[in-house]
């Protein structure tokens, strides 16, 4: 999920890419009834009716403590971050793999098990406590179900110059769903080779660079393009206001359709202003209530194991994945070369 504009409000503060400056500077007054987040984008809705709308309003009714927001790309707020290592300014990071795997083996994240995570399957959770998922997600992409009455079925397809200007995938290395364009690119078409010949084939297509993800889909739903990346859990909750928003997930010629987890996952930030806010903030979020609202409110997948979501969302949700084959990337060879696969991409696609 979404998305790059400065909005403050007096309980939020939302700071969307490019992440130029902050909410607040100095040295932060650590017994403030406040808790700063830095976040990839996809869980606030457009409208004030995403997850985090409810959750941080919940949150500050039952602590009396203030939710601060800050939202990027799953790379933009991870480097933020890493910029602010001497002095921090962020309380809870949230972002996608692998940013989040990045963040922990910069440092940036300190152990802290969160009320509920025991609830959480181990896939889903740093070995070493720093980080647990919080909404479960999947990669996917979308299309223009009024321009195109169905959806493309393979990445072949996407070369087809019907698509010549109308299409577009988020930034790898900058967004978590455009780096994930190039993680399943490289499953499906079995090595990095393979993916980065097609992507530079996909190039005559492409519309350009786009540092955020949630960006696409309105221009999607428009016309503007007909195809773009995103994720499940986003997407579905912008198809209520997009009614030409369907999701699909690409195959290889001759494959069945494929995806893998992508879950937002949390950890409290190294020495962090507001340390116990933190925690306690990352308590609610695994919390049963706020767990049975991810896929009621945000269109996404309960990180706990014990929630067994019955509502009519969860419903469609499960529909949506049907005959959809789940992968596991290696995320630790990922966190390892993503440098140098990101550095690939861009000689392949000349970006």
């Amino acid at each position: 999920m979404p998305r790059n504009s400065l909005k403050i409000a007096i309980a939020v503060c939302l700071l969307v890419s490019p992440l130029a400056t902050a909410c607040s500077s100095g040295s932060a007054d650590s017994d403030a009834k406040e808790v700063t987040v830095y976040s990839a984008d996809g869980l606030k809705g457009e409208n004030g009716d995403g997850w985090y709308d409810q959750v941080f309003k919940d949150f500050e009714k039952k602590t009396g403590i203030k939710v601060k927001y800050v939202e990027g790309g799953s790379g933009e707020v991870v480097q933020r971050a890493l910029r602010e290592k001497s002095n921090p300014q962020a309380d809870v990071l949230v972002s996608l793999p692998p940013f989040i795997q990045q963040a922990d083996t910069k440092g940036l994240l300190q152990k802290y098990a969160p009320e509920g995570s025991d609830q959480v399957n181990g896939a889903d959770k740093a070995a070493d406590g720093t980080w647990t998922s919080v909404v479960n997600n999947y990669f996917g992409f979308v299309y223009n179900k009024k321009e195109l009455k169905q959806a493309p079925t393979t990445w072949d397809e996407l070369l087809d110059a019907k698509y010549k200007e109308k299409l577009q995938y988020s930034t790898p290395g900058v967004a978590g769903d455009g780096t994930a364009v190039l993680i399943k690119a490289i499953h499906d078409f079995g090595g990095k080779d393979a993916a980065l010949d097609y992507l530079k084939k996909l190039q005559a297509n492409n519309v350009g660079p786009s540092s955020s993800t949630g960006k696409l889909a309105p221009k999607v739903d428009k016309g503007e393009l007909l195809v773009a990346n995103g994720d499940v859990q986003m997407n579905y909750a912008q198809s209520k206001d997009m009614p030409n928003l369907g999701i699909w997930f690409p195959a290889a010629k001759g494959g069945k359709p494929t995806t893998f987890a992508l879950p937002y996952a949390a950890g409290l930030v190294t020495k962090a202003p507001h340390s116990e806010n933190g925690k306690k903030l990352l308590d609610y979020m695994l919390s049963q209530q706020a767990q049975q609202q991810v896929s009621e409110i945000g269109g996404g997948f309960s990180a706990r194991q014990d929630i067994k979501a019955t509502d009519d969302n969860a419903i469609a949700l499960t529909k949506l994945m049907d005959g959809v084959e789940v992968f596991e990337p290696d995320w630790n060879d990922i966190d390892e070369n993503l440098t140098s696969y990101i550095e690939d991409w861009k000689s392949a696609t000349g970006s």
